[in-house]
Formats: C-alpha cells, sequence, structure tokens
C-alpha cells in the first residue's frame, strides 16, 4: 500500500565552522565501510558503542527475539551540517557489550517518493504490530528540503533487514523526529514534532494511517524536538530535547509524566545534561529488568555534526521520577 501526503516547513540549525583535514581522513574511512554487507560481532568495552561509522539519534527497541535492536541515524562526512545524512544501519545486542551492526537497511535512493538529490534522512523510529516490522523516517520529497518534509515508513518482516518503502503518511504537517509509541492494550500512538512543537495521535491497525486528528501535546516545558514515550507502572514517560543554549553548551533532555498516552503532560525536569554536541536526541527502553538511556555526542569527532551514539543505565525515584543520568566513557554490567 502506498501512502502519500504533501507536508509544511520545518527548519533545522546548521553549523558554519570549518572541520579538520583529520577528521576529514576518518570521515572518509568511515564512509567507505560497506553499507549493504552485514557486520560480525564486535565487542564494545565503553562509549560510544559504534565507533566505525558516525550515528545519532538512536531509537532503541526490545523486539520478541529478546535482543534489543537500535535504530540511529547516520552522519556523512563531510561535516556540513545535517544535510548529507542519506541511510540508515540497524545495531543489535544480548547483553549490552557485544554489538552487530546489521548493515544498511534503507537509503535515500530506495525512497521513489523523496528528495532528488538525497540526503536529509534523520532521526527514525521503529515498531512491531501482527508479525510486521514498521520503521518510520522524516525524508523531504522536494529540492526545498524545510518546506516538503514527510513521514515516510518501510515494512519488513525481519527487525533488521528486507525493509521496502511503502510511502508516507497522510495528514501531516511537514515536521521531524517520529516516534510510535503501541500501549499495553495494542493501541498505536504518533508522536512527531519540532521547532517548539510536538504533536500526537492515534494510528489506524494499520500502522500506516493517523486515526482522527492530531493534537498538540500540552505541558512540555521548552520542547525542540526529538520526541519519545516509554510507560512505566502506569506512567507515560515524554522525553525530549530542549532549546538549551548557554555558555557553548547545547540541548538538554528534558520529560514529562502523564496518566494518559496523549496527557496533558506535567514537566518533571532535565534528565541528562548537554553533552560535548550541539544536538541531543535519546531513547529510554527496558531491557532485561534494567532500564537504559540511549543517546549521542561527539566525542570521538569532536564535531558538532559527526556525532557517535551511547548508552547508560538509567533509575526511577520511588515516586517515578527519574534520576539524572550521568553519561560516562564505559558501559558498566
Amino acid at each position: 500500500m502506498k501512502i502519500y501526503n504533501l507536508l509544511s516547513p520545518q527548519r533545522k540549525k546548521k553549523p558554519t565552522h570549518l572541520f579538520t583535514a583529520i577528521i576529514t581522513g576518518l570521515t572518509i574511512m568511515a564512509s567507505s565501510h560497506s553499507f549493504a554487507q552485514e557486520q560480525q560481532s564486535t565487542q564494545s568495552v565503553g562509549n560510544p558503542f559504534v565507533t566505525d561509522i558516525f550515528t545519532a539519534d538512536p531509537s532503541a527497541h526490545v523486539w520478541k527475539d529478546g535482543r534489543l535492536y537500535v535504530y540511529p541515524s547516520h552522519d556523512v562526512a563531510p561535516p556540513r551540517g545535517c544535510d548529507l545524512m542519506d541511510r540508515y544501519h540497524v545495531y543489535s545486542t544480548d547483553d549490552m557489550v557485544h554489538w552487530k551492526d546489521h548493515g544498511e537497511i534503507l537509503n535515500a535512493s530506495q525512497v521513489e517518493w523523496g528528495r532528488p538529490e538525497g540526503g536529509f534522512m534523520w532521526a527514525p523510529d521503529c515498531a512491531y504490530k501482527n508479525g510486521t516490522y514498521y520503521f518510520y523516517f522524516p525524508h523531504p520529497s522536494g529540492t526545498a528540503w524545510n518546506s516538503t518534509w514527510k513521514i515516510g515508513v518501510a515494512t519488513s518482516k525481519k527487525p533488521a533487514s528486507g525493509f521496502k518503502s511503502q510511502g508516507y503518511i497522510k495528514g501531516l504537517e511537514s515536521m521531524i523526529d517520529p516516534c510510535v509509541f503501541i500501549d499495553d492494550d495494542g493501541q498505536a500512538y504518533f508522536y512527531y514534532g519540532g521547532g517548539g512543537t510536538c504533536k500526537g495521535g492515534k494510528l489506524k491497525s494499520n500502522m500506516v494511517e493517523i486515526d482522527g486528528e492530531m493534537q498538540k501535546m500540552e505541558g512540555l516545558e521548552d520542547f525542540h524536538e526529538a520526541t519519545w514515550v516509554h510507560k512505566r507502572n502506569g506512567i507515560y514517560y515524554l522525553s525530549y530535547s530542549d532549546n538549551h543554549d548557554v555558555n557553548g553548551k547545547h540541548n538538554q533532555m528534558r520529560y514529562a509524566t502523564s496518566n494518559t498516552p496523549l496527557g496533558p503532560w506535567v514537566s518533571k525536569g532535565v534528565y541528562m545534561d548537554p553533552t560535548d554536541s550541539y544536538t541531543n536526541h535519546g531513547s529510554i527502553v527496558q531491557f532485561k529488568g534494567q532500564w537504559y538511556a540511549f543517546y549521542h555526542n561527539s566525542s570521538l569527532s569532536h564535531q558538532d555534526w559527526l556525532r557517535s551514539i551511547c548508552v547508560d543505565k538509567l533509575y526511577y525515584n520511588a515516586d517515578g521520577t527519574i534520576k539524572k543520568v550521568i553519561p560516562t566513557g564505559a558501559i558498566k554490567k
């Protein structure tokens, strides 16, 4: 089934700084990585846990096979901003130490409705329902990328291969950062946003159409982008990146809670301080009884737009609030 719709503008900050020759050489080598070939398992002994290519915006899920899968975006050199991002990989683990690169699952040339010049494949998400994996990704349909954003959908019967583009979701504004949350009763909810606006709504059972109207998520403090929704002990948590920009430090990760998946939300503050990157974008997931916060930084490249995905344990207070996550250089078992 093909699902199409035109969307309206969305802007994203772009950098103006130059990059060094050393970093250029490093990124050229990274870009020469064989995207189509599935990689062997490798051991990660710290953060970032992916070091052979640059990755950002990690969306983490635990699927029916018991493994944890991460769906990030892929930063591509030269680091002019987010314009060269044009493909997606998938990584998985069964122990939070050994990570498997399943290779490239989708690129701009495979999106039949996409921008002719390619690029601009930003933060994705994935969901599973009734035997099918649904991969959601933002991508423009025209040369004027900032006014033609759509939320594309690709599907597969496998979590890390075989994805085929199925068009894009109808009836949406031109915004980015899709997030899909499936509640305990099987109802799927779709969220997205950017530039200060976050919207959410129900998905129909086919997972590619909005059921009813999208509505603004009320009660969020200083929302910028990077919506993520999870549930714990009957409480819904909406986490996101804010607009913090103080003394060279940028996005904080904030969260809010609600008794319903569409709010209204009550702001609970910051759960992660800025990293060394101009941006941050995260996900929160439980795996084998432990909660984890995924995020990205620029510790490998020291360039804002050549980022690397990381993970640390996340803990809750007795009242359900989140203890602040302190980024580390090592993932401790």
